[in-house]
């Protein structure tokens, strides 16, 4: 009887258990704390848990996040009933004995009360007795013991009898959960007692709903740690392939660094062999002029051996017409331009990557723009799928050749973006120059722009025109001259920050990215994103440009002059008149007296601005545009004496 009193109480005591279990180190719980989303914890675990964080502290079961250190209090009503449970556990041994002592009971056979020598087979509920085959008779035989209630034998009749009243139990009270007699229904009228053998049916029903409740929870814990183990399996793939596309992104960077280092030195090594071999040739020269003295000085000593006089005359007649020049060594000197550029390239190179290896990463993901760094544009060389075609060369232009715009060319374009010239150009006629200062603007696109998104670029042009100079110069860059793109009559001096036009060729090396037909260079540095402002000083502006354009720009022929393709904006002075030119389109602009002209090139917000620079800044003109590639500085100079200064500025 213990053990069925027992039995049921096991499942509940599993399922307080499973409760009462910490979830971090899953054994029953030491000292438990609660945090502030309701979750208990053993406060060791807790505070290993939370030991190397500073901030962000969060649950270890349901993620909740506060923003700072909780204040733990020990849970005193979990803490009393733990240890009910584990006084519960420390008492099994002794139950485990009781529980032996009674199955050996059990085992022990039930013998007959009336001759209490033979092994009883039956016990009547009426008699309250164990009867032999023998003394059971009379209850088979005599109908006087017909309505008696017979059972397999029971060896202890006296728990199923009232401690109360001495009569057997016939109902069970649910809201007390014991078995009572039927003089206990008085006390018990207001309860819901029913017979035993329905109370049981009904036990055994909530038992059975209650074992397959348990079954379904033991499948879905079964299912979700198969469900944990995968996707921890997916996320430790997820990493392992990251980590592999890191290495390899990270090896890409080595190699093209390595490809540019490679370049670089080839330059100087290049060079180096230049001028190597043009020691080796003099080298040459000198020895044989050195042997050719030696041979003379052998003649002579030898004619002044000779003893007859006619042969020593006749040979020192000979000799002494004989005349040897002296030696000399031209000056040659290596290309300090070339290994400047190669050097300079090289330190743009390491200031770019030491500021992105440096930027925090919270930073890199801000939206707001910000002065971006000195970029080193990309060395741009003919590759086997895609090689440098050199259009025809035309004749240089001269002012009295310059091209004339056909008058329907002399338009303001409405909208600016870089297009091709296979699309079809929206053309405005052109209704008058605006004062200086105004909003003269030339724009180029496939299709006009919303009315909210025009509204916003207008905001934001005139956000950065209330700007003052200082303000400005928050977006400063300081701009070099790149060496490779030079034409050969623009002259480069002054660290690369100053251009002239030469009147002798300047015989610079080959390279695929340098003008033939205009005078015009490039600025070494290239943008793609942010807001970047620099200064230009015009010593002598009869004939020069001032603009940006992309790197891919052509090099060759009519279309690689500034502002006329669309891969270029500018800004031109030709003689007295202020022009600014895009896509071959030309809009006349007032004369200005300003010898300082201001760039400011937003990449993000699509359009660049050309300001007076004077007292106060006064706009010029302004482009807008959605710029697709990387744009550079870039200058167009013709007459000789034009000298053009990039100022140098500090934020």
């Amino acid at each position: 009887m213990a053990a069925l009193t027992k039995a049921p109480s096991e499942p509940n005591l599993a399922a307080l258990e499973e409760e009462l279990t910490c979830s971090i180190c899953l054994c029953i719980f030491s000292a438990p704390v609660t945090v502030p989303c309701g979750h208990n914890f053993c406060a060791s675990c807790l505070e290993l848990t939370w030991a190397d964080q500073v901030r962000d502290f969060s649950c270890p079961q349901c993620r909740a996040t506060f923003p700072g250190r909780p204040q733990l209090r020990k849970n005193t009503v979990l803490c009393r009933v733990v240890e009910q449970l584990q006084g519960y556990g420390a008492g099994d041994g002794k139950e485990g004995d009781e529980r032996e002592e009674e199955e050996q009971e059990e085992a022990a056979p039930i013998f007959c009360d009336s001759c209490l020598r033979a092994a009883a087979t039956q016990t009547c509920l009426t008699c309250m007795a164990s009867f032999c085959p023998e003394h059971l008779r009379p209850h088979h035989d005599s109908p006087a013991f017909r309505d008696h209630q017979l059972c397999p034998p029971v060896r202890d009749l006296q728990q199923r009898k009232c401690p109360q009243h001495n009569k057997l139990f016939e109902f069970f009270c649910s809201q007390h959960g014991c078995c009572i007699c039927s003089l206990c229904l008085l006390s018990h009228k207001l309860c819901h007692a029913s017979p035993l053998q329905e109370a049981k049916a009904k036990a055994e029903s909530a038992l059975k709903k209650r074992l397959a409740e348990l079954h379904s929870q033991s499948e879905r814990s079964a299912q979700a740690m198969n469900s944990v183990k995968t996707i921890q399996s997916q996320a430790a793939e997820t990493a392992a392939r990251k980590r592999d596309l890191l290495r390899a992104e990270f090896l890409e960077i080595k190699a093209l660094i390595e490809e540019k280092e490679n370049q670089t030195l080839k330059v100087i090594m290049d060079e180096e062999k230049r001028v190597c071999n043009k020691f080796d040739y003099i080298y040459k020269i000198l020895g044989g002029k050195k042997n050719e003295i030696q041979s003379l000085r052998d003649q002579i000593e030898m004619a002044l051996t000779e003893d007859d006089d006619v042969l020593f005359l006749k040979r020192a007649a000979a000799l002494q017409r004989t005349s040897v020049r002296e030696a000399f060594v031209p000056v040659i000197e290596m290309d300090q331009n070339m290994i400047h550029a190669a050097y300079q390239s090289a330190i743009n190179l390491k200031d770019v990557v030491k500021l992105t290896v440096n930027v925090p990463m919270e930073k890199r993901g801000d939206a707001k723009p910000a002065p971006a760094p000195v970029k080193m544009k990309p060395p741009l060389v003919p590759s086997p799928n895609r090689p440098i075609v050199r259009k025809k060369a035309a004749a240089e232009l001269h002012p009295h050749k310059a091209r004339i715009p056909h008058p329907a060319k002399t338009t303001l374009l409405e909208e600016t973006d870089t297009q091709d010239k296979k699309n079809p150009v929206k053309l405005a006629p052109n209704v008058g120059a605006p004062n200086v200062g105004a909003a003269s603007m030339g724009a180029a696109s496939t299709g006009a722009p919303s009315a909210a998104t025009a509204a916003k670029m207008k905001e934001l042009i005139s956000s950065f025109l209330k700007k003052t100079r200082v303000e400005l110069l928050q977006y400063a860059a300081n701009i070099t001259l790149d060496y490779n793109t030079a034409h050969n009559k623009v002259a480069l001096s002054e660290r690369y920050t100053k251009m002239s036009v030469s009147d002798a060729l300047l015989n610079y090396n080959h390279h695929p990215q340098r003008f033939t037909d205009c005078p015009q260079v490039l600025g070494f540095q290239c943008f793609k994103r942010g807001v970047h402002y620099w200064e230009v000083e015009l010593q002598q502006n009869n004939f020069c440009g001032i603009g940006i354009c992309y790197g891919s720009m052509d090099r060759y022929g009519p279309d690689s002059r500034l502002g006329r393709n669309t891969s270029s904006w500018c800004i031109e002075w030709f003689n007295s008149k202020i022009s600014a030119w895009h896509n071959d389109v030309e809009k006349c602009l007032p004369n200005t007296k300003a010898t300082k002209i201001g760039v400011l090139l937003h990449c993000d917000g699509g359009f660049v601005l050309f300001l007076a620079v004077e007292e106060k800044l006064n706009l010029i003109y302004k482009f807008k545009a959605q710029f697709s590639e990387a744009v550079h500085p870039a200058f167009w100079l013709f007459s000789s004496g034009t000298v053009l200064s990039l100022c140098q500025m500090n934020p």
